[in-house]
């Protein structure tokens, strides 16, 4: 299973050692949760860590749309669907 390290850090880290806010989460992959008057407020990533999170969420919601498609019967023989996929390419 995917566990991403969390790290909580006061706002005035964000503002006052950016570099090393920044740092943290590339380097160690960390998601860090900034604070403002002692309350979750906002979520830091590395942008590698933030494009590889956005990824998988949108796997899973492929997955979940095929789970729905297969439950309400929405199905099709693979070999009329690959049969479809050779006549758009051709047509293409």
């Amino acid at each position: 299973m995917y566990s991403l390290q969390e790290t909580i850090r006061p706002s005035a880290d964000l503002r006052n050692h950016y570099n090393e806010v920044s740092k943290q989460c590339r380097e160690n992959n960390e998601a860090v949760i900034i604070t403002v008057n002692g309350r979750g407020d906002t979520v830091s990533l590395g942008y590698e860590e933030y494009k590889r999170m956005k990824a998988r969420i949108e796997l899973l919601e492929i997955l979940a749309e095929a789970d729905e498609d297969v439950k309400c019967g929405r199905v099709a023989p693979m070999k009329d669907t690959f049969d479809d996929l050779r006549r758009i390419l051709k047509e293409g």
